[in-house]
């Protein structure tokens, strides 16, 4: 029998997920990553009350969460997941332990009990290189592309644009006209129009392979 969050939980992840989006200014996917998190916490939990929380309970989650696999690879859980998880949790309780009728069962220390040693926290942290496909092969691409139709034509297009810019996809479908200044090969990412990364403008500069 599935089990489900009780009242006073959901009206307080609630108020939090409010707090998220209007004070954090957190997008939807943040949000919803967050939610996720505190949905796999109550899991273990078997939906008790957040008052309830005392810190075996973070211990125990960061066990159990560390021995789980993954549905995809089928492996255990990777070090930026646990990393995500566990601070969205910590967030999460840091937040809570300042909410009237919180503040006398919970301290904002309780919340550091969700941390990573210190060793993990690096693994988590650290960039990797992403294989990408060199130019070689997107013009090949670009060149097997089917023409034919206005769709096919657009299609080929996107991919010659994001090429030449260099602009995420995002951004790209967000784009117009005036964004792009093709006499002096630039295009301007101008965050009040276009969904640019961290809401920042700037300008990019088309792709020279003679660069």
């Amino acid at each position: 029998m599935r089990m489900h969050s009780p009242p006073e939980n959901e009206r307080i992840k609630r108020a939090y997920f409010t707090y998220l989006k209007e004070t954090r200014r957190l997008s939807e996917p943040s949000i919803d990553a967050s939610a996720a998190a505190i949905s796999r916490f109550e899991d273990y939990t078997r939906y008790r009350d957040f008052k309830s929380f005392h810190i075996q309970q973070a211990v125990g989650f960061k066990q159990k969460l560390a021995e789980q696999t993954s549905r995809r690879t089928g492996q255990r859980l990777s070090k930026q997941t646990l990393y995500a998880t566990l601070s969205a949790l910590r967030a999460f309780f840091h937040w809570l332990a300042g909410r009237p009728g919180y503040r006398s069962r919970l301290s904002y220390a309780d919340a550091d009990y969700f941390n990573l040693s210190d060793k993990e926290a690096r693994i988590a942290k650290a960039s990797s290189e992403r294989p990408v496909p060199t130019v070689e092969q997107i013009l090949h691409v670009l060149g097997c592309m089917p023409t034919a139709t206005e769709i096919d034509r657009r299609n080929q297009a996107l991919i010659a644009f994001t090429l030449l810019t260099g602009a995420r996809d995002g951004a790209i479908v967000s784009f117009k006209l005036k964004n792009l200044d093709v006499a002096e090969g630039k295009l301007v990412q101008d965050a009040r129009e276009v969904k640019t990364k961290f809401s920042k403008s700037f300008t990019t500069w088309f792709f020279s392979r003679a660069a």
